[in-house]
């Protein structure tokens, strides 16, 4: 390996672990009130729906995934849905009615007041994934969004977790650390500490 790709590897796993350590340290109470709301969701019969494009949608259905399976804790499936998996769905409301609703028109479909929508878009910009944040409140459900620093994806969301860079690959990478925490902390709260859940349950 010659001393110039050295270089290159090391200012970008350190700039990417600098990027990650400051996020969980400035946003893990908002994190884990992402968690809480998840679970308390779940609690009450609910589930959750992933959107969005790209690498993105690849988050969206790994996600998904790991609720319906299971993450490292062993336990019951959990109700979760990748909004980006049906193709005959896509296309048809691509085609009838445009990509802008190809998410919208599914969290109208399937979305339940006391779900939890999740809007993924590093731009924070993406017309699809707000729509679907604006119908997920139509309908009654929690919204959460993934972006970068900013967007308009903000107004739409009841709780946004923004990374504060510019670079995609930087921002998925922490979108997904996001992901597994939010894992993580739901089975916890759900199946290992789902008394701590009781003043949430109470409120909602």
């Amino acid at each position: 390996m010659s001393e110039s790709t050295m270089r290159l590897i090391a200012a970008y796993t350190e700039e990417a672990c600098a990027l990650r350590s400051r996020f969980f340290t400035e946003n893990a109470a908002l994190v884990d009130t992402v968690a809480r709301t998840m679970a308390v969701a779940l609690a009450r019969g609910g589930k959750i729906l992933f959107c969005g494009n790209g690498g993105s949608a690849a988050d969206a259905q790994h996600l998904a995934a790991e609720f319906v399976n299971r993450f490292e804790l062993e336990r019951p499936p959990l109700p979760a849905l990748a909004l980006t998996t049906d193709s005959s769905i896509l296309t048809a409301i691509g085609n009838d009615y445009g990509f802008d609703l190809i998410f919208a028109k599914q969290v109208q479909a399937l979305g339940q007041p006391g779900d939890v929508v999740v809007g993924l878009s590093t731009s924070g910009n993406s017309p699809n994934v707000l729509a679907a944040l604006a119908a997920a409140r139509e309908k009654g459900c929690a919204t959460v969004g993934l972006a970068g620093r900013n967007g308009a994806i903000v107004p739409l969301c009841d709780m946004a977790l923004l990374v504060p860079h510019d670079r995609t690959a930087f921002i998925q990478e922490v979108h997904i650390a996001i992901g597994h925490l939010l894992c993580k902390l739901t089975d916890h709260y759900l199946f290992e500490a789902v008394m701590e859940l009781g003043p949430d349950l109470e409120e909602r």
